[in-house]
């Protein structure tokens, strides 16, 4: 099996990204593409970046009406990502459409609450203060609507995982135990975001601002 690790490739820059990807390609078991990396990159960058022969994870989070999101999955169709993300609070509508416009073999994963909010942010916003309560309405809301997962916290997936026993658990904001949280506020470590029934783990800065990322690629696989 390969590994549960995905590391996050959160840079615009091409040639680091690639850098790093060379680096940990075989301790990790695939690599996240996000905002930052696409905007500056584009489909090009994703298809230099696949070139490498990992699974790639990309982290667009769309959230807008079903239609556009719609359109703007099938535009990435040739792309053929393992992995897409959406925001599970779009509704119902627009993650069937999500779905239904994914390339057959992609996972397509709503994103419940994002890892940098906590009970404050969320009553800013007019939620209830209870991260754990939003994400597990959110996770049954992405289970009826037939997508294959959902974006939580290692706070969350137990419960998550609880509700939707076949489902797909992302857990990002992942930190070794020696780890600083950085602007995430719901953190755990690898281990316990798998024992909670992560499916795959996230982790970024850990690994790609070590001074080895392949030794602290290595050293998180040990502890899983």
């Amino acid at each position: 099996m390969s590994s549960r690790l995905y590391v996050a490739l959160d840079t615009p820059d091409l040639a680091r990204a690639k850098a790093i990807a060379q680096r940990v390609r075989n301790h990790v078991g695939g690599l996240k593409l996000g905002l930052e990396f696409f905007m500056a990159n584009g489909r090009a960058g994703v298809r230099e970046m696949a070139d490498i022969g990992l699974p790639i994870f990309l982290d667009l989070k769309f959230h807008d009406i079903p239609n556009t999101v719609a359109k703007a999955i099938q535009s990435l169709r040739p792309l053929e990502p393992a992995i897409l993300t959406v925001h599970a609070s779009g509704g119902r509508a627009m993650l069937e459409d999500a779905k239904a416009a994914a390339p057959v073999g992609t996972k397509v994963v709503a994103v419940t609450v994002l890892t940098s909010l906590d009970g404050s942010d969320l009553t800013s916003i007019g939620l209830a203060a209870d991260p754990h309560e939003q994400v597990i309405r959110l996770t049954e809301l992405a289970r009826e609507a037939g997508i294959d997962g959902v974006v939580c916290s290692g706070e969350e997936v137990k419960a998550a995982h609880k509700a939707w026993p076949s489902g797909f658990f992302v857990v990002p904001g992942v930190r070794p135990a020696n780890g600083i949280a950085g602007d995430q506020k719901r953190v755990v470590t690898p281990r316990a975001a798998l024992d909670g029934g992560a499916s795959i783990l996230v982790v970024g800065r850990p690994i790609t601002q070590a001074e080895d990322p392949d030794a602290a690629a290595r050293a998180i696989e040990a502890t899983l």
